[in-house]
C-alpha cells in the first residue's frame, strides 16, 4: 500500500505539472486573453493530465521501484 501512494503522489504531481504546461501552452496560442476558448483550453489540459496518468504507469523515474 506504501509503493502505491507513493506512486500516486509522485503521478499526481507529474499530471498537475503537465496540466498547468499544457494549459499555458493553449492559451498562449490566442492573440489576446479575451480569446481565450476556455472550454477547449480545459479540455485540451485534462486530457494532458489523463495521458500523464497512463504513462506514469509504465513507471516514474521518481521513484525507486
Amino acid at each position: 500500500m506504501k509503493n502505491f501512494k507513493e506512486w500516486i503522489k509522485a503521478a499526481g504531481i507529474r499530471a498537475l505539472k503537465t496540466v498547468a504546461q499544457t494549459a499555458v501552452a493553449t492559451i498562449g496560442t490566442t492573440a489576446t486573453f479575451s480569446e481565450v476558448n476556455w472550454v477547449i483550453v480545459a479540455s485540451t489540459a485534462g486530457l494532458a493530465g489523463v495521458l500523464s496518468l497512463l504513462t506514469s504507469l509504465a513507471g516514474l523515474p521518481e521513484l525507486k521501484n
